[in-house]
């Protein structure tokens, strides 16, 4: 399985670069000149030295800590020589407690930006680690086996949780392709033990087990065994919503829905709900009425299967109303041009749409399964 995420790239992202130094210099000084001439002219020079005071602290959220330092020694040496020297007479406690002032937020300013700096760098690195545990947990979409076509998004809700809780994956067994779309509860770095278990024994036992009954039995008991440790270590417990797909050349597919959201299936213009029971989520067996149950629904030649997690479906407007998750999609796949391949990314752009600023929104992963074509 090969192919490239059609998402926005999961690379720690590259942080913006200071100013240069000529840049800085010239910007600093054509403000100080641009003060004092509006001093001279209004005849209050030594008031309007409060505003270069904030200097250091603009330079301390942009620049180095040696800018930060330089323009904090420049501002004190503008604000002491001017105060000193065109300064009111007889108000020798306000021009010292101004140069006190500016010296201190100089200082202050130096202190804060090397903070951000040694903040940045540790954000980095954990970006950075990230990325790289996800590259290994989540295969780059789309994904092509024998039996199907997978494309799709993966949408952390926070930029510097780079593991969500959602999970994805695509196997092509001996008994048709696999396909798992899950989410894990909790978010960042903290579920990525739980998204381990569920893959890595997804990815195994789906070439081991013949039945997808016995396929979900494996994962739930992968999920167990990460509680029984998580709980040794002092972690908390976490259950995993799933739902597991077996396609294969004939027309119905299996499905086993473990507390999942629903899958779309689009075909000839429709949108439609296949119904599935639904069971406890992965980790959970034990509090099970009945044991594990497979559907099945027709998935006819030409038709799309979209799955999503909850990110999606639980989306909300500033108001509060859930995003109309089918009757967008049924908008949306009436739009000349929009392929199953974009429809995931242009579902998601709708979604977010929706949602706008004050509306509330999780991180989502949305996949769209098409036959593969037959061949002879």
């Amino acid at each position: 399985m090969s192919g490239s995420r059609r998402t926005r790239p999961v690379e720690a992202a590259e942080a913006v670069g200071p100013p240069g130094n000529v840049q800085l210099a010239l910007g600093v000084v054509g403000l100080t000149v641009l003060v004092e001439a509006l001093g001279e002219l209004s005849g209050s020079a030594v008031l309007l030295l409060g505003l270069l005071v904030f200097l250091p602290g603009a330079a301390a959220a942009l620049c180095t800590v040696r800018q930060t330092a330089w323009v904090a020694g420049w501002t004190a040496v503008v604000v002491t020589t001017t105060v000193l020297t065109r300064g009111p007479a007889g108000h020798w406690l306000d021009r010292v407690l101004l140069i006190v002032i500016t010296i201190t937020l100089g200082v202050a300013s130096t202190y804060a930006c090397g903070y951000r700096i040694r903040r940045e760098r540790e954000m980095l690195r954990l970006r950075s680690t990230a990325a790289a545990m996800q590259r290994h947990i989540l295969h780059p979409l789309p994904l092509v086996t024998s039996d199907v076509l997978v494309s799709g998004v993966y949408e952390p809700l926070q930029e510097d949780r780079l593991v969500g809780g959602d999970i994805y994956d695509v196997v092509d067994s001996p008994w048709g392709t696999r396909v798992l779309i899950g989410d894990v509860q909790g978010k960042g770095l903290a579920a990525v033990g739980a998204a381990f278990a569920v893959i890595g024994a997804f990815r195994e036992a789906a070439h081991r087990e013949p039945t997808l009954t016995a396929l979900v039995d494996a994962l739930d008991a992968a999920v167990v065994r990460h509680n029984v440790y998580a709980g040794d270590t002092g972690e908390d417990e976490r259950f995993v919503t799933a739902l597991i797909l077996g396609i294969d050349r004939e027309t119905e597919t299996q499905a086993v829905n473990c507390g999942h959201v629903l899958p779309y299936l689009v075909h000839d213009g429709k949108v439609t709900v296949p119904q599935l029971d639904s069971g406890v989520p992965l980790g959970l067996s034990e509090l099970a009425a009945e044991p594990t149950t497979v559907g099945w629904f027709d998935f006819p030649p030409h038709a799309t299967l979209v799955l999503s997690t909850d990110g999606l479906t639980e989306t909300r407007a500033a108001s509060g109303v859930f995003y109309p998750a089918e009757d967008r999609l049924t908008a949306l796949t009436a739009l000349p041009g929009l392929s199953p391949t974009t429809l995931p990314q242009a579902l998601y752009d709708d979604a977010r749409a929706y949602a706008g600023h004050g509306g509330r929104h999780d991180d989502v992963a949305i996949l769209t399964v098409r036959r593969a074509p037959r061949r002879p």
